[in-house]
């Protein structure tokens, strides 16, 4: 669960008819900004646990992105429902993806809580995100762009609310973010636009 992030205009609602297409282009335009010389291999890291509804959407999104990803030359994911990210974790796949690939260009991606407005929520930002921040745990920053997604409310008892999160809204949002991951790296390829 990561820190609330302020909304700079760079989010998408979940709720509105073709929600991943509007999220898949916003993605397309960080991708293709961001993700240059010298970096050699985009890498996926969905972050969360499948033990708290709230803070599924990481492992959600790389379950249903893993054998879709394995197509692209050199476009890996790391955090699924088989081997999800979490706290226990994260420093040691951060040191993974360091050490395996090839000058790695990272998109993170994990839940967060924020404003009630702004629930169901997808984000796309630049630079790192702080996983655990939300919940009060101290975990090491990493992303060069990242995806959030505002499943509940901030600021009370965070434990509570992501064990009191509707897993329909966290479902709507794995399948935009998915669906919207999908169709972006479909399109760069289409284009010659991925390394």
């Amino acid at each position: 669960m990561s820190i609330v992030v302020p909304d700079t205009g760079n989010s998408i609602n979940v709720n509105i008819p073709m929600a991943h297409i509007d999220f898949s282009l916003l993605l397309v335009d960080y991708i293709k900004e961001h993700y240059t010389h010298p970096y050699k291999e985009l890498i996926f890291l969905c972050i969360g646990t499948d033990r708290s509804t709230g803070d599924a959407l990481g492992p959600l999104i790389g379950y249903k992105l893993i054998n879709h990803i394995n197509s692209y030359p050199n476009v890996y994911l790391l955090g699924t429902l088989d081997e999800p990210v979490h706290a226990k974790n994260l420093e040691e796949k951060i040191k993974k993806i360091y050490d395996t690939y090839d000058n790695p260009f990272v998109i993170a991606i994990d839940a967060c809580l924020g404003r009630m407005e702004r629930i169901g929520f997808v984000k796309v930002g630049l630079g790192p995100l702080k996983p655990g921040a939300g919940v009060n745990k101290e975990l090491p920053s990493i992303g060069n762009i990242h995806i959030t997604g505002i499943v509940n409310l901030s600021g009370y008892m965070e434990y509570l609310v992501l064990q009191n999160t509707r897993l329909n809204l966290v479902m709507k949002m794995a399948d935009t973010i998915s669906e919207g991951i999908r169709f972006s790296l479909w399109k760069m390829r289409q284009q010659k636009q991925l390394m």
